[in-house]
């Protein structure tokens, strides 16, 4: 869909983003640290702070963890509760570093809707889906039985690392735009770059993901990160809000 003229002048705020994506963000000013589980609203139950997570050799589905800090990890069997963050953003830009066993699946989800999906896609052999690593998840009805109604958005390559290694997630996502009286006037984009890999290139998302899809939208909201669907371990998580124009 061809952008408006309101929107055109924040819309390349993507592409400045997308610009600078993989950058040495830590000494610069504005991050928000969401590295450690005090950032996220209670309960976090099913969620640990370890030194480290590596492969269990006897099972590659699932992770050994070593005692210490810098890493949150959603326990052996994957079933925690999802992470909500404390603080709420509109147009961000979010540094992630991730790291998941083999077939297992998490995602990290703007204003707890949008959801940038996180899977073990290394090898992948099939044509990609949205329900790949970088892609933007699939619409879904939950009635009779869950079902996806589309594919997606599926990244742009398959730029996955293999199971057990870390892998870096940097994601700038704009919020839908709406004029005085209420009504939207451009959608969502979300721009991704995975372990140096553009995924996504400032992609318009018409809608919320996943059965949020029929969700009133929003200019703001909490970062969401899934803990039910297998193991996940996490480090290094910065937020950043953009200085865009409404």
């Amino acid at each position: 869909m061809r952008p408006s003229a309101r929107a055109a002048g924040w819309l390349a705020v993507a592409v400045f983003s997308l610009a600078f994506a993989g950058r040495a963000w830590a000494d610069e000013p504005g991050w928000v640290d969401l590295s450690g589980l005090d950032a996220w609203k209670s309960p976090v139950e099913g969620w640990s702070t370890v030194g480290s997570v590596a492969l269990d050799p006897k099972n590659p589905r699932v992770f050994v963890a070593e005692a210490g800090s810098g890493v949150i990890y959603n326990g052996e069997k994957g079933r925690a509760r999802n992470l909500v963050s404390k603080e709420t953003f509109g147009d961000v830009e979010m540094h992630i570093e991730f790291n998941v066993p083999k077939g297992s699946n998490s995602g990290v989800k703007f204003q707890a809707v949008y959801e940038v999906q996180i899977f073990d896609s290394f090898g992948a052999k099939k044509a990609l889906k949205g329900s790949d690593n970088g892609g933007v998840y699939p619409r879904s009805e939950e009635k009779p039985k869950y079902h996806h109604i589309d594919d997606g958005h599926a990244p742009l390559l398959n730029a996955s690392k293999p199971p057990g290694e870390w892998q870096v997630l940097d994601v700038t996502f704009l919020a839908p735009r709406f004029d005085a009286s209420g009504k939207k006037v451009a959608s969502a984009r979300i721009t991704a770059i995975l372990n140096g890999k553009t995924v996504q290139d400032n992609l318009e998302v018409e809608t919320p993901t996943g059965a949020a899809w029929k969700n009133k939208e929003k200019t703001t909201g909490p970062i969401l990160l899934q803990a039910d669907h297998g193991p996940v371990a996490f480090r290094n998580l910065k937020a950043r809000r953009l200085q865009t124009k409404p």
